[in-house]
């Protein structure tokens, strides 16, 4: 999915459709707000003025007396983790690895007693059945929202090592939510009774959505077959983990360095700059851009800059051979990894009733397999020949200029020829560019089209929420009435050390009627748009390369749609409750602006 674009390769539709609960793309998974507990300290809210947007954040909680257990011990455990503490945002400036496994534990110890208390009383109506839903969900998606996102952007072996702990207990209580059948048959009872139609769509949504993820969570399964299920699926979450983390354990594992400027001719400045950066920062204190010594890794400004302007082939070929074959050997092999999970996903399609793990895969998106495989056919056949001739062209370029591997072509040659072949015949190099895509430029230009599209204005917020690196910035929404209306973090730049690559966009804290207090008709939305582009170097700021400005625009379009939403509906307001595939739709039509003049 889009969010998963930075790099080569981002946007293949057969990796969208047939891999996307693979790749766990994170956009789509909300994590809304802790809710406050009727033991938290309220100071801080108070401090806060009754007009503050903030107080939107505070939604009221009432434990039932089977929970009070629970909430005792949850308020001994707030008082020194701060996953457990009240606050407006996050603070991922204080959470650590050791907090992550009391803070499960302990939530989930009150989740498991609410959840008790629903089913006994559950009915098939929004105030007894949705709407504490809504709430349970919530506070799970929270916790675990704010320890997925810091192990995405700030991983350790002990973040590591605590969420392994705790995942099993998490994803157990995730299938024993969705596997409740007073909840399933209290959702099947409203869409079954005669007030159906006077529904709001937004709440048929909601309750066909809920209907659905039940069956596909295995709902209808019943003794061998569910504990079969249940199997499959906590492995399924190990082994998707590991395949992620052997992939950016890979990454960081690559790194070349090169002393003689001769074996780098032709990479230009930024990248130079970029290669002897790094190389500082691994110890090699004295090195400078015009004489190194230079270091060459797989994070994507220094891989894409050896691919499109190494003129030493064997660079090429040693750095894209390494990009392509990571974690496929050695203690990082995902080799059997792919072969388990495709086992398992075969398993739990023929589990669910379908022929094959595509279908269900499709089973949450607007088109079907046969509709995915027919478009990929129209686009091979479109795209075909005109691939065939642009690699004549690139043959016969690369010969008229001298070049020993002409007649030879091989991947590793391919992006550096394009590029000598489009600066040949329109006058364009990528690098020359950079200077007019200063970060500050871009993201100005982009405040400045999202206020012409649709009349909301984008500012400063750094300091109001905690962040997780000093590079994040944090930025307020607001209204033609000068009202915020959302907020969300931006974390622009690689670090291949603890940042897995790609760029996306995920939910902080939903729109919600059911969360909102003090008077406020709703939550507030807060998103995070997640890049890994060119980071400044010296006292410059971040030159971006075209694809880099698209790539920005493209995740906030995401954010976008997540953030200017007017659905007070939880569980379908902003991103959530969108198909897959349709919810490509604002980021790729946020993208299309970067081309109009």
């Amino acid at each position: 999915m889009g969010p998963r674009r930075q790099g080569e390769g981002g946007g293949i539709m057969v990796l969208l459709l047939l891999s996307a609960s693979f790749l766990r793309v994170p956009f789509a998974r909300a994590a809304p707000r802790f809710p406050r507990t009727a033991t938290a300290n309220p100071k801080a809210f108070l401090l806060l003025p009754s007009s503050s947007p903030l107080r939107a954040f505070c939604p009221a909680f009432r434990p039932s007396r089977l929970t009070c257990s629970a909430h005792a011990s949850m308020a001994a455990a707030t008082d020194d983790n701060p996953l457990l503490a009240d606050f407006d945002f996050p603070p991922f400036d204080r959470v650590e690895p050791q907090h992550v496994r009391p803070a499960v534990r302990t939530l989930l110890a009150r989740l498991e007693g609410e959840l008790t208390d629903l089913e006994k009383a559950v009915q098939p109506t929004w105030g007894k059945l949705v709407e504490p839903l809504e709430r349970i969900v919530d506070n799970l998606e929270v916790v675990w929202g704010t320890v997925d996102h810091l192990k995405a952007v700030k991983d350790s072996s002990e973040l590591r090592a605590a969420v392994d702990d705790v995942q099993p207990d998490k994803v157990k209580f995730q299938l024993r939510l969705g596997q409740s059948k007073p909840i399933y048959q209290a959702f099947n009872a409203i869409r079954n009774s005669s007030d159906w139609e006077s529904l709001s769509e937004a709440r048929k949504r909601i309750v066909q959505a809920q209907i659905k993820e039940a069956v596909l969570s295995g709902v209808a399964l019943e003794d061998e077959q569910r504990e079969k299920f249940n199997q499959i699926e906590q492995e399924l979450e190990k082994l998707t983990q590991k395949f992620s983390e052997n992939v950016l354990d890979a990454t960081k594992k690559f790194e070349k360095l090169i002393s003689d400027k001769k074996e780098i001719d032709g990479l230009p400045a930024t990248a130079l700059g970029l290669a002897a950066q790094t190389a500082v920062s691994k110890g090699h204190e004295s090195a400078t851009a015009e004489n190194g010594p230079w270091i060459i890794t797989l994070d994507a400004p220094s891989y894409i800059a050896v691919m499109q302007h190494a003129r030493n082939r064997a660079l090429r070929e040693e750095v894209y051979r390494a990009y392509l074959t990571r974690a496929s050997s050695g203690d990082l092999d995902n080799t059997n990894i792919i072969s388990q999970i495709l086992k398992l996903r075969l398993e739990k399609a023929k589990l669910l009733g379908y022929k094959n793990y595509a279908e269900v895969s499709m089973a949450q998106k607007m088109a079907t397999v046969d509709r995915v495989e027919e478009l990929l056919e129209k686009l091979r056949a479109a795209s075909w020949d005109h691939a065939v001739q642009d690699m004549e062209d690139l043959k016969v370029f690369a010969n008229g200029s001298g070049s020993l591997e002409a007649n030879d072509l091989a991947h590793w040659d391919l992006t550096f020829w394009s590029e000598r072949l489009r600066e040949s015949k329109y006058d364009i190099n990528e690098e020359d560019l950079r200077p007019y895509f200063a970060l500050p430029k871009v993201m100005d230009g982009l405040f400045s089209l999202a206020n012409k599209l649709f009349g909301v204005s984008v500012e400063p917020a750094d300091g109001l929420a905690p962040v997780w690196n000093s590079d994040v910035k944090f930025y307020c929404v607001k209204d033609s009435s000068n009202s915020p209306v959302a907020y969300f973090y931006f974390d622009p730049y690689s670090r291949p050390s603890e940042k897995r690559g790609g760029a996306w966009m995920n939910v902080v804290f939903s729109r919600s009627r059911v969360l909102a207090r003090n008077g406020l008709s709703a939550r507030l939305p807060v998103a995070h748009m997640v890049c890994n582009q060119t980071p400044p170097v010296g006292d410059k700021p971040s030159l971006m390369t075209f694809r880099e400005v698209e790539t920005v625009f493209h995740e906030f379009g995401h954010a976008l749609q997540h953030m200017l939403t007017k659905q007070d509906e939880g569980f379908v307001a902003g991103i959530r409750g969108i198909e897959w595939d349709a919810v490509e739709l604002p980021s790729q039509f946020m993208e299309n602006w970067c081309y109009h003049k």
